[in-house]
């Protein structure tokens, strides 16, 4: 099986920056697109960034300019960085990973979640 753990999600205050991790772990042949989605109370589930194995990156018109995602394919590992937040960049953020196992399927798994909260 395949496991996805996130971590880095908290309290900030807007103008502040936090680093979201997502670690893939257990059985699996390779791994393709990483992303970022998040989804605030009330409203769908949004792609904020992605990653492809290639290295290149999009991001949701949001989140231009302050936001990064990037990946650490020795770790299995793909990040977020979020700088100047908003409070508006409140949520539950979900990795979301596209893994190769040995059947030759493609599978599109998904974090746990992690809560990131912008607030005085």
């Amino acid at each position: 099986q395949v496991q996805l753990v996130e971590s880095g999600g908290g309290l900030v205050q807007p103008g502040g920056s936090l680093r979201l991790s997502c670690a893939v772990s257990g059985s699996f042949v390779s791994i393709g697109a990483m992303g970022w989605y998040r989804q605030a109370p009330g409203k769908q589930r949004d792609m904020v960034a992605h990653i492809m194995s290639t290295g290149h990156t999009d991001y949701a018109n949001s989140v231009k300019g302050r936001f990064t995602i990037s990946r650490d394919n020795a770790k299995n590992t793909v990040f977020l960085q979020m700088n100047s937040l908003e409070p508006e960049d409140t949520a539950v953020y979900y990795c979301n990973v596209f893994v190769s196992d040995y059947s030759g399927s493609v599978k599109g798994l998904w974090g746990q979640g992690t809560q990131v909260t912008i607030s005085s």
